[in-house]
Formats: structure tokens, C-alpha cells, sequence
């Protein structure tokens, strides 16, 4: 036999366990790690949604520290001074307006109320309005919105997840806040201004719908399941993603495919969140200001959001990380490019006089360990980090290519024109 011969008998023989190798078995097989791919992917966006409702919804300290900057929105302050303006003015006896008031005050209220010009009502009920404004503009208000909000934190938990109870309550499909703290602000100053008549009105307990849906009472049965998923859903999903592609025959292919599975799948939930907003809002009923309920909205989910953009940086940096370091034509024509970019670098640095020392052959010795370390604690700084964005994401992973950067050049000999194997760095690039 021919040494042609001996060659094309090995191939028929390699080639006949390639094909063993793809028998039922390992159809079996890559059709298991495709399903756990495909759930760990559809679970993501529910294992988002049940940390947002873990931590948002049932920490008290989050959820203030979320609804707190709503004081100082313009929308929420226009529609608290409205429904105190309401209030007031329900109780408010115009007949006896003027009667009441002190001779020495008298003129001082008929000059304010004048002013404003139209009917005695809506004279009074502008007058009414301007204070109430003011005090919903006030830091006090702040403070109050801050404490009502700690106060009754277990109240709005019930309304989302069925259990708790305080002064937010669940009435009719709809979340309620009692701001009979801003009335009393609002009565103490429509009597420094001489409207004396309005410290007859007695306590009043009113409120502002922060939110309303028919639908309420079914959406707070999901999202108790979700809460008492909690933190388990998110990490469900990442275990069933990483043994899908730990079981695939094509492991780095299957983790593109997973992350970027992954990010899009995280994608459509932020997309849904948005098309879910204009739908809400369209569907708000009369007497409910659009503006404070989008608002109201937009506080409870940009923890959410912000998460979705996260999981989306990351898929995509993972799936174009696994990409990059593959074996692939157009990998290892942009690793090419890297190192040879580096290289120039190098020689040019050696031409001016800069020379490593010591440093050069030590790192050029541990590469590959160096590298991992660096893989490491971007990782553990992602870990660690507390609440992390899309833009820490991306942030980390270009703080890693600029430390991997600068291995490549410590690491890269001189005089020595980088070829493609020097750009593979040992432990990363290998199938």
C-alpha cells in the first residue's frame, strides 16, 4: 500500500467517526442542549421582572429611595394641587368667605382675591390653588411624600403582591396615597393670608391615584409568584443557558447563540414594557391625570429598564467575546489585525529607546494566566458591582481589551513580525 493509499484510507476512517459521532445520540443530545438554551432564554426576561418585584416591590428602602424624586416632579405636584385644591374647596363656605373674616384682614384678602379677577369662585378656587401649588413645590411636601411612601411601603406591596395594608390601599383596581397632610399645610396658609374661614375645615383625608387598572387584582397574582421567585428565576435561567451549551457537540457556537438568544429575548421585555406604558395610559379612567400615572410608571420601571439594558450589553459582549476568540476566518482576521496593530506599536516603541526590561519576558512567560486574571476580575468587579448598567457593562469589557492591550504589547518579542498564533492568547482562543 501506497503512502497515498494509507492517507486515503485514514480519512475514510476519520470521517466514519465523525459520522458514529453524529449518530442518534448526538442528536439526542444537541436537541436537549438547543431546549435548554430556549427555556434559559424565555426565562430570562421573567427572572428580570421577579428581581425587579424582589427588589423594588419588597425592599422599603429601594422602593423610597425610587418614588422619592417624584416629589419634585411637576406632573405629580400639579396633580396633588389639584385634588387638595378639590378638596378644599368642597368644604369651603364662599357665602360666609367674607363675613368671617376680621375686619383688620378684610382689605389684605379682597386685594389677593381681586387680583385674580372672574367670579368669587373661581377667584377663591385660583386663590386655593396658588397655595396648595406652592406647598406641593415646598421641601415639606418632600418630606411628606418621602415619609408616606416608607410608611405605607407595605401597603403598596399588597397592592402589587396581595399582602400588607396601610395607608396606600387597593380600591377598585386602583393604588391610592392620602395627602390630607398637604391640606393641612395648605389650611395653616390660606389663614396666614387671611382666610381665617378655612380653619373651620375639618381634617380630610384625600387622595391621589398613583395607579389604576380593572386589571389589578389579576396582575398582583403574577406578581406574587414572581416576588416569591425572587432572586432563584434569574439564576434558573442562567444555569439552563450555561448546560445547554455546556452539553452542545459545538460549545462556542452554542454560546453565541445563547447570548445573543439571551439579549434579544431581554430586548422584546423592554420593548413590551414600552408598548404596556402607552396601552396603560390610554386606558386610564376619567379623573386620573395621564402625566402623574406615566409618571408614577416610569419611577416603579426604570429599575427595569436599566436592567434590560444591562442583560443587553452583556449578551452581546459575551456573545462577541466568544465570537472573537473562535476559530473562525473573520476572527482570526480581526485577532490578525489586532496583533498586528499592537505589534507596529512595539517596533515603534522600540525605535524611540522604550524598552520593557524584565517585564517583557515575565509576561510573555504567563500570558495566558495574566489574561484569565484580568477575565477574573472584570468579572468579579460585574459581580460586585451593586446595581450595574448597560454602560458599566460596556465600560468593563473595554477596561478588559485595554488590559489584555497592554499584555499583548509587554508580551510581544522584538523584531519579531506577529504572526496569527501569537494573536490567540494561550487558555482563550482555543476551541
Amino acid at each position: 500500500m501506497t503512502e497515498l493509499d494509507h492517507l486515503r484510507a485514514r480519512v475514510a476512517e476519520l470521517e466514519a467517526e465523525a459520522s458514529a459521532g453524529r449518530g442518534p445520540r448526538h442528536r439526542v443530545r444537541s436537541l436537549v442542549a438547543a431546549v435548554l438554551v430556549v427555556v434559559g432564554c424565555l426565562l430570562v426576561p421573567l427572572g428580570v421582572v421577579a428581581a425587579w418585584t424582589a427588589d423594588t416591590v419588597g425592599d422599603t428602602d429601594r422602593y423610597v429611595a425610587t418614588v422619592a424624586p417624584l416629589a419634585s416632579h411637576p406632573d405629580i405636584q400639579h396633580a396633588v394641587a389639584n385634588r387638595v385644591t378639590s378638596a378644599v374647596m368642597d368644604h369651603l363656605d364662599l357665602t360666609d368667605l367674607l363675613s368671617g373674616v376680621a375686619p383688620a384682614q378684610r382689605p389684605l384678602l379682597e386685594k389677593a382675591l381681586g387680583a385674580l379677577g372672574g367670579s368669587l369662585e373661581d377667584a377663591v378656587r385660583a386663590f386655593v390653588h396658588d397655595k396648595a401649588q406652592a406647598v406641593a413645590a415646598s421641601d415639606a411636601f418632600a418630606g411628606i411624600w418621602k415619609d408616606a411612601n416608607r410608611r405605607v411601603h407595605s401597603t403598596m406591596n399588597k397592592a402589587l403582591t396581595g399582602s400588607g395594608g396601610g395607608a396606600v390601599r387597593l380600591d377598585d383596581g386602583a393604588v391610592t396615597l392620602d395627602v390630607g397632610p398637604v391640606v393641612d399645610q395648605v389650611k395653616g396658609r390660606l389663614v396666614d393670608d387671611g382666610m381665617t374661614v378655612a380653619g373651620k375645615i375639618p381634617e380630610l383625608h384625600t387622595s391621589i391615584t398613583l395607579l389604576k387598572s380593572d386589571d389589578l387584582d389579576t396582575y398582583k397574582t403574577y406578581f406574587r409568584l414572581l416576588q416569591l421567585a425572587g432572586t432563584w428565576l434569574p439564576l434558573v435561567a442562567v444555569i439552563l443557558v450555561a448546560a445547554g451549551v455546556l452539553l452542545a457537540g459545538r460549545r462556542r457556537r452554542a454560546l453565541v447563540t445563547g447570548a445573543l438568544g439571551v439579549a434579544a429575548a431581554t430586548a422584546l421585555l423592554g420593548i413590551a414594557l414600552r408598548i404596556f406604558r402607552a396601552a396603560y395610559l390610554d386606558a386610564l379612567p376619567a379623573g386620573v391625570s395621564p402625566a402623574a400615572a406615566g409618571a408614577v410608571y416610569d419611577a416603579l420601571t426604570r429599575f427595569l429598564h436599566t436592567t434590560v439594558r444591562m442583560v443587553v450589553a452583556l449578551g452581546v459582549v459575551i456573545a462577541l467575546a466568544a465570537w472573537l476568540t473562535g476559530p473562525g476566518r473573520r476572527a482570526r482576521l480581526v485577532r490578525r489585525l489586532w496583533t498586528s496593530g499592537i505589534g507596529a506599536v512595539r517596533t515603534t516603541a522600540d525605535g524611540a529607546g522604550l524598552r520593557t526590561g524584565p517585564v517583557g519576558p515575565f509576561v510573555r512567560r504567563y500570558r495566558g494566566w495574566i489574561s484569565w486574571v484580568l477575565v477574573g476580575g472584570a468579572l468579579l468587579a460585574y459581580l460586585l458591582w451593586s446595581y450595574p448598567t448597560g454602560w458599566v457593562v460596556v465600560g468593563l469589557g473595554l477596561a478588559l481589551l485595554f488590559g489584555l492591550a497592554v499584555v499583548e504589547f509587554l508580551a510581544a518579542e522584538t523584531g519579531v513580525e506577529p504572526g496569527e498564533g501569537k494573536g490567540v492568547r494561550p487558555g482563550l482562543g482555543s476551541e
